[in-house]
């Protein structure tokens, strides 16, 4: 018989039961459905066990990176600290550092910690301000021994947040930043494994992390990074992506513009229409999606189309909220 520890209160789960069996006899608030680790809703985290091997099949590697696994097929093999997805999020208070515009309307925020901030590049955190408002924000760096967060930030019409950062948020200033969430980045195996990366926007911010870490671990396979906007003064770090391309061989960096002016050296059309004319067949491919959530959603549909497995295919959906 294990403990099974969620906040502050201590389950036991008796022989034979799964997690879900016994939170389920608990009466613990947790969501599931087919009880047969087909349907994935009973997914849960323990944040220092690492979860037995059966309860993780079907989940995308970085899931089971993060200790994630399903609590109806999770036999316990030892006492296990749990975190419910809806559980109450640990925040940190971190210190601008870097607050500068990278274009028009995109501001370059950096936060500095004084602890380590543990973080997979790619992956996403929420900031809040002194009043409680919050907004989810990607992190765009591998993590670094100056323990510092970097976000790409749009000025949104009306976004209560996003002018704030925009206007009133001032180097030296702290703001609370939530742990690190997400499974949309990248893991250092099948390194001759083709990468595709499309993104609009501030859709780039999660990718270019992507892209760091993966040339980092030397990566050997094909990577392809595909960043749209309507306009040329909408995207940014052009320059810096075409010098990456001219070091390594193995990345190719195509901007795209659907507006009606495309100055020479970029590409005119839709982001993701681009990146499917231009890679025919994703079979064996990694796919990571960033930015619009119709265009993230209409990707994860035609990429498995052309080849790539669900498996392969990391999607991170950018939400606008305004007032």
């Amino acid at each position: 018989m294990y403990k099974l520890t969620i906040g502050e209160k201590t389950y036991y789960c008796q022989p034979g039961e799964s997690v879900l069996d016994t939170f389920l006899r608990e009466n613990v608030n947790i969501s599931f459905a087919c009880k047969k680790g087909t349907c994935h809703s009973c997914i849960v985290r323990s944040p220092n066990i690492l979860p037995p091997e059966s309860a993780q099949v079907g989940l995308k590697n970085t899931l089971k990176k993060l200790n994630h696994f399903l609590a109806c097929l999770c036999h316990p093999e030892q006492n296990m600290v749990i975190k419910l997805p809806d559980q109450s999020e640990f925040y940190t208070e971190g210190t601008v550092v870097v607050n500068q515009l990278l274009n028009r309307n995109t501001l370059l925020l950096i936060i500095a910690f004084k602890d380590a901030f543990e973080f997979n590049a790619g992956q996403f955190v929420n900031l809040q301000r002194p009043d409680g408002l919050t907004r989810s924000y990607s992190i765009a760096n591998i993590p670094q021994a100056s323990n510092t967060l970097e976000f790409h930030i749009r000025r949104l019409p009306d976004g209560r947040f996003s002018e704030w950062l925009h206007d009133e948020i001032k180097t030296g200033d702290t703001i609370a930043v939530s742990e690190a969430r997400g499974h949309c980045f990248y893991l250092p195996e099948r390194k001759e494994q083709g990468l595709v990366l499309v993104g609009t926007g501030t859709g780039l911010a999660p990718l270019a992390g992507i892209l760091t870490d993966a040339l980092g671990h030397g990566h050997s396979g094909p990577i392809y990074l595909f960043h749209g906007s309507r306009e040329v003064d909408d995207l940014y770090r052009v320059d810096e992506m075409r010098k990456l391309a001219e070091q390594h061989q193995n990345f190719y960096y195509i901007p795209c513009l659907s507006g009606k002016h495309v100055p020479e050296g970029f590409t005119h059309g839709r982001v993701n229409e681009i990146a499917l004319a231009t890679l025919v067949d994703l079979k064996d491919w990694r796919v990571f999606l960033c930015g619009h959530p119709e265009m993230v959603n209409q990707m994860k549909k035609m990429t498995f189309l052309k080849g790539a497995s669900m498996k392969d295919i990391y999607a991170d959906a950018f939400l606008i909220t305004a007032t």
